[in-house]
């Protein structure tokens, strides 16, 4: 009995102390747990989210419960808690130093800021070390076509004498080509002394016979009366609206028409607003002054922007149409 009752004792003490010891054993994961929150919280506190991190909390728990074979984010500690406090201050650290984590990372803005920069290099070297130019200025082109096509040609014109001029010049298309016309555009601002109108208006017999022999010019008589003629109605219209300019900008609200065109066949000869300045302008008495030369006249003069949108001069003229308008 006495045995049996010390057994039991023994028995009961045994017990005792292997409770005692699971009790420990389960409190030490928990200080392991309290400690390296600790750490961690020194390191950096996890309740609070940093502006500079592209990464929210939400992707730190998505990958901490996803198994990473990452090397320089695998630690070699006996507990998969260390490992996983490892992966989450790496995901957590600044952006220079988690780059190792989101491979090939860039911004959108500065990716399509990239892309323009490279569009516009494009535009000005296609490869060939010349500027990319519409597709009707060739390498046969000559110089004075080019130049009126790298510097005037989509340019907004407010000018009274100058619109005057081009639309003067437009209208000899009926008989050359534009270079021709260029070749010998010094010589008709010589002949209509600078196409200012109220000077080509008072022209009469004796002028415009002189400017029609004169076999430099090449224009026939009733080419220069029709450029007489107009002169007087653009000075009516001046008197009517202000000046011709506030007539012409008027019908396109006063800013250019910002086309798209991408081939030359989708530039039109003529467009539907060409066709109703025509008609109001042949109404007003003017001549040579049909919708197709009416069209290569706002196309001059910068009504309308119809160079190619990969020519270097697309981008140009578009920014000074969207200025405000600057009529002189």
């Amino acid at each position: 009995m006495i045995f049996s009752s010390m057994s039991k004792g023994n028995v009961r003490r045994h017990v005792v102390v292997e409770k005692n010891r699971c009790a420990k054993e389960k409190e030490k994961p928990a200080q392991q747990i309290s400690v390296m929150s600790k750490h961690l919280k020194k390191v950096y506190p996890i309740g609070l989210q940093r502006s500079t991190s592209s990464l929210s909390m939400s992707s730190v728990s998505l990958s901490l419960s996803q198994n990473s074979n990452d090397s320089c984010v695998t630690d070699h500690s006996s507990t998969p808690l260390e490992q996983k406090i490892s992966l989450a201050l790496s995901l957590i650290a600044p952006h220079h130093e988690r780059r190792g984590f989101v491979p090939g990372f860039r911004p959108v803005q500065h990716h399509q800021h990239q892309q323009q920069q490279q569009q516009q290099q494009q535009n000005q070297d296609p490869g060939n070390g010349e500027v990319r130019r519409c597709n009707w200025v060739t390498k046969n082109s000559d110089n004075v076509y080019i130049s009126f096509h790298d510097e005037q040609w989509g340019v907004p014109v407010y000018d009274d004498n100058q619109l005057f001029e081009l639309l003067a010049l437009c209208g000899m298309l009926m008989d050359y080509n534009w270079t021709e016309i260029l070749k010998r555009k010094e010589l008709y601002r010589e002949a209509f002394s600078g196409f200012d109108p109220e000077i080509v208006a008072k022209m009469g017999d004796k002028e415009i016979n002189e400017i029609s022999s004169n076999k430099a010019i090449m224009l026939a008589e009733s080419r220069v009366r029709c450029i007489v003629h107009n002169a007087k109605c653009t000075l009516k219209l001046a008197r009517e609206y202000g000046s011709f300019s506030s007539f012409i900008w008027g019908y396109v609200n006063y800013k250019p028409t910002i086309n798209k065109y991408k081939y030359p066949r989708n530039v039109p000869l003529r467009t539907p607003k060409a066709e109703a300045i025509s008609r109001d302008l042949l109404k007003r008495g003017f001549r040579l002054v049909g919708p197709v030369i009416v069209c290569s006249f706002m196309q001059a003069a910068g009504l309308t922007i119809d160079h190619l949108v990969d020519c270097f001069r697309y981008s140009e003229c578009v920014g000074l149409a969207e200025r405000p308008w600057r009529h002189i």
